[in-house]
């Protein structure tokens, strides 16, 4: 079944969702080393997973609005991953939700406060190929926004050697892995079980 299907068919069941984006923060964010600091968060349960019903782009930054305050106001949730559930979110149309998330952020006097990290099915680097394993290192099973503190990551940082290796680390990581392997490992967390 291809991505599209399974966006399709699990579009209505929220449950469903963040299962499957566990299990892709699992099989590939923190078993891949995708991202070096995911580890201890999952571990600490810290990661709010907010599913958000098809609506307009309004509607979407008010929810990133909301999510900001809950930041604000619980020290006990680390990062929030906001996933939009619109089987019909492509790709051209979440980098136009990605660059308005962006400036509300700046409207909102969060800039330097929470930044964003970017996640689609069908996430394409710029002048990238779009069969390069490469831009698996931004796939997830659904359009996402990952809304993480400033500070958090200024402080992961700087006890990680050479951090600026990290995303070219990701990107041999995965084209060694291959395309073929990358999908297969993306399509897997459709058959995630869905928590009770």
């Amino acid at each position: 079944m291809s991505t599209i299907e399974n966006r399709c068919r699990f579009a209505d069941n929220h449950a469903a969702i963040i299962s499957h984006t566990k299990a892709w923060v699992d099989k590939v964010i923190v078993r891949m080393n995708i991202c070096p600091f995911a580890k201890a968060e999952v571990q600490a349960q810290t990661i709010h997973y907010l599913v958000i019903p098809p609506a307009r782009f309004n509607n979407y930054l008010d929810r990133l609005w909301d999510a900001c305050q809950q930041l604000d106001k619980d020290s006990s949730i680390a990062t929030t991953l906001l996933i939009f559930s619109d089987p019909e979110m492509d790709f051209d149309q979440y980098l136009d939700l990605l660059t308005c998330a962006q400036q509300q952020l700046a409207n909102d006097n969060y800039e330097g406060t929470y930044q964003l990290a970017s996640f689609h099915p069908d996430y394409c680097f710029d002048e990238q190929a779009t069969q390069d394993a490469a831009n698996f290192t931004n796939r997830a099973p659904y359009p996402t926004l990952h809304l993480i503190r400033e500070a958090d990551i200024t402080k992961a940082l700087s006890n990680f050697l050479r951090p600026e290796m990290i995303p070219e680390r990701n990107i041999e990581y995965t084209r060694r892995k291959g395309v073929v392997q990358m999908q297969s490992l993306l399509d897997s967390c459709y058959d995630t079980p869905t928590a009770e």
